[in-house]
């Protein structure tokens, strides 16, 4: 019943008034807590401010090395002219592939759709000229029309044997294989060091070896096709390294100096023999036989088909002999065109002169190497020894003992009897 007084003190007497409010008083009095004491966070706060300082200040260092004054990073990770330049080398070098590889495919087309058609319209104005011989009388239709086809297959021979497509061809996929090989020369470069003055220099050279051994355009810049006489081909720049300073005595050498030895360098030499001797000598002498045989086979298709031309003309004015020049000339004219055109003789001729360049680039390789007087300025022995063996399809230990026999058969008098490639 107190709670309920003092719940309505409107009601109530003063006396009452001041006894609730005693009560009151008793009744809310909270007994205190105890007073918390919280840590003094001065040096925290400190400490975290510097905190933000030192990563502030880290940061900035790293801003001003990046974006700044320091560019030593940077400096290092440039490129420098010669990478550059050689970047750009193999860029062309890779565009020559490409363009090579197009145009050799281009006419190699070029050879096939041509012969098929000289020799349809050769075989076609044969026919007519034998049908109307067959008649008994002339037929102007047949005269016209077979000496136009006659006359438009001797000038279609006359620009085939010209250019020679199959040899064109070849021209172009012997120059892709090159570029292709300089190529992966240049990658081997970046690959192993530093590109130099020196490479840059020397690929350079080299590229414009190739665009005068093998050029695009036919007009003005084609190869001959008959030359006088045969000639191998060269697409590497022929500079002969002689040094300079004079051999070190034996005894400063040592008996093996960068891959090196006299024993080497003897077997080399005898290669060299081996290879001027037998290979380069059969590859000119077939090439030679290849280069006749296309020139006699070029000027006999365009005369046997100016014969039929004018044979044709004269069919059937009472003259068998007219008919049968006309037939069997076309006849002979496509058998001659077939053998030359399909059987490629022009690529024959160009692949033995491809071949007998290839030696004579072994030989300057390998009298270029020798003729650095200086053993450690060369490359080394037992890599060059291997290279000229791959090249030659050989192991080393074949190369060496055709060397060994190469000089006993020289201390003999006689001729070797072996090649020196067995590639090709």
């Amino acid at each position: 019943m107190a709670s309920l007084q003092t719940s309505s003190p409107v009601f109530s007497s003063p006396s009452r008034r001041s006894s609730s409010n005693r009560t009151i008083n008793a009744a809310i009095h909270v007994r205190k807590l105890p007073r918390v004491r919280f840590a003094d966070l001065k040096p925290t706060t400190k400490l975290v401010l510097e905190g933000l300082q030192l990563k502030e200040q880290v940061l900035k260092h790293e801003n001003t090395d990046l974006y700044g004054n320091n560019h030593s990073a940077a400096a290092a990770a440039a490129p420098t002219a010669s990478t550059t330049q050689l970047y750009a080398l193999l860029e062309a070098v890779a565009d020559r592939v490409e363009m090579h590889a197009n145009i050799g495919e281009q006419r190699n087309n070029w050879n096939a759709l041509l012969l098929s058609s000289v020799n349809m319209i050769t075989l076609s104005a044969s026919l007519m000229a034998g049908v109307n011989a067959a008649a008994g009388t002339s037929v102007l239709a047949l005269n016209i029309s077979s000496a136009i086809l006659f006359s438009a297959a001797t000038g279609m021979l006359l620009i085939m044997n010209k250019i020679q497509p199959s040899q064109l061809a070849e021209e172009q996929r012997n120059a892709t294989r090159l570029f292709r090989q300089l190529q992966s020369e240049i990658e081997t470069v970046f690959a192993l060091r530093d590109p130099t003055e020196k490479d840059v220099k020397e690929t350079m050279e080299k590229v414009l070896a190739l665009d005068k051994a093998y050029p695009l355009p036919l007009l003005g810049a084609m190869l001959e096709k008959f030359p006088k006489k045969f000639e191998p081909a060269v697409w590497w720049p022929r500079n002969v390294v002689q040094s300079q300073n004079p051999r070190k005595p034996k005894s400063q050498m040592g008996n093996n100096v960068n891959g090196w030895s006299e024993e080497l360098e003897s077997e080399m030499r005898e290669i060299i023999q081996v290879v001027k001797n037998k290979d380069i000598e059969d590859y000119e002498r077939l090439g030679s036989l290849a280069l006749k045989t296309n020139k006699i086979l070029a000027v006999s298709g365009p005369v046997l088909t100016g014969i039929a031309a004018v044979g044709s003309a004269f069919v059937g004015h009472g003259s068998a002999t007219a008919a049968v020049a006309a037939v069997a000339a076309g006849s002979l004219a496509s058998a001659v065109n077939a053998f030359q055109h399909g059987g490629q003789v022009g690529m024959v001729f160009e692949m033995y002169r491809n071949c007998a360049g290839f030696f004579n680039r072994l030989e300057d390789s390998i009298e270029a190497t020798l003729g650095e007087q200086d053993w450690e300025k060369r490359e080394n022995g037992v890599v060059f020894a291997m290279k000229v063996a791959m090249r030659l399809g050989r192991s080393l230990e074949q190369l060496r003992e055709l060397a060994s026999k190469s000089a006993l058969y020289r201390l003999n008098g006689e001729p070797i009897d072996e090649f020196g490639c067995k590639l090709f």
